[in-house]
């Protein structure tokens, strides 16, 4: 089977590393069939270099200029929104691909599971493109017990506890992009795109790192957290006003997926997941302050099940019963004002 692929690249004040992107997009193995890149208005070199790189690619390279700033999660959309190929391949500006990085992702979108999206790991390089000593996955504890369920068609029930897909790595069929789009503002992209995504097939997770995922200090989105200093303090400063904002997200996309029902026979189980998620976030952002009421409430959670189901288990539950910090959560470390990635909740 032939497939298309596009490529979807946002820039913002990427200047930097854009360059060394695009080089490795260039040079793939199997080469895009088109590349759109979508500038969020930028006050530095990347719209120049985005043309320059129009001009000289082998391949069709179509550069759009925002007049004013959307955003990660707007300017991906229009990205998106523009894209003509069989399957959509999203693209950092600040990352560098592996010469076979979509080869890979052709074959697995040409294998016998028929994904609706693929993603993989990734190496994690610092700002100067030195390796960093773990890899993407490792970052956020997306181990091989979770990769099981990926290979059965079972991604939906990670995702549900926690996002392990990130946009860099991630490429999804087109046909879907009626459903993906609009995206809303109050979603990461990579995020909803991968819910979405898994609740209407299965999604394909390579292990082989197929790219260098750059983390550096203008990051928007970034990788997990990398010591257990920086999960405790996470987790710690995770309260209900972030539980209650995820309960409004997680109905967004139940009412996004109710729209498209019939074309999916998985999304009625899809949709009772969703409503369980969003059963047990209220009733951890609503357990009462006093001590044994609350323990009586984080055991009956944990008698059917939820902790298991939609959070952390023991490590989510211990958390309640010693209480949360009522501050704000603030938001995730986020790969640059300059690029657009993933971020991840836990416990």
């Amino acid at each position: 089977m032939d497939l298309t692929i596009s490529v979807a690249l946002c820039t913002f004040n990427g200047a930097r590393f854009l360059r060394a992107q695009l080089r490795s997009i260039a040079a793939q193995s199997r080469t895009p069939n088109e590349v759109v890149i979508s500038d969020d208005a930028s006050t530095d070199a990347s719209f120049e270099i985005a043309n320059q790189f129009a001009r000289e690619a082998s391949f069709p390279v179509r550069v759009i200029r925002n007049g004013e700033t959307l955003g990660s999660t707007k300017n991906f959309e229009k990205a998106i929104s523009l894209c003509t190929g069989d399957i959509v391949a999203l693209s950092d500006q600040d990352d560098a691909w592996y010469r076979e990085k979509l080869a890979c992702i052709e074959k697995e979108f040409c294998g016998p599971t028929a994904p609706t999206a693929v993603f993989s790991d990734a190496d994690l390089i610092d700002d100067s493109g030195n390796p960093l000593p773990m890899r993407l996955w490792e970052s956020f504890s997306f181990g091989p017990r979770e990769q099981k369920h990926f290979a059965k068609g079972e991604g939906f029930s990670i995702l549900i506890k926690h996002p392990v897909v990130t946009g860099a790595t991630m490429a999804f069929r087109r046909r879907f992009s009626d459903l993906i789009l609009p995206i809303p503002p109050t979603y990461v992209h990579d995020s909803w795109i991968s819910f979405l995504m898994a609740a209407c097939g299965p999604v394909a997770a390579l292990s082989e790192p197929l790219m260098q995922y750059r983390v550096h200090s203008r990051q928007q989105i970034g990788p997990g957290l990398f010591t257990l200093f920086e999960r405790i303090a996470s987790a710690q400063a995770t309260g209900p006003e972030f539980y209650l904002e995820e309960v409004a997200r997680f109905r967004q996309l139940q009412q996004r997926l109710r729209t498209c029902s019939p074309r999916f026979p998985i999304l009625p189980r899809v949709l009772q997941e969703i409503g369980g998620k969003i059963s047990h976030r209220e009733h951890r952002a609503r357990l009462p302050v006093g001590k044994v009421a609350r323990i009586q409430g984080v055991v009956r959670e944990i008698l059917n099940g939820g902790y298991w189901c939609y959070s952390e288990g023991w490590k989510s539950a211990l958390k309640d019963i010693v209480g949360f910090s009522q501050m704000r959560r603030d938001e995730p470390v986020r790969k640059g004002s300059l690029t657009y990635g993933q971020s991840s909740e836990r416990h």
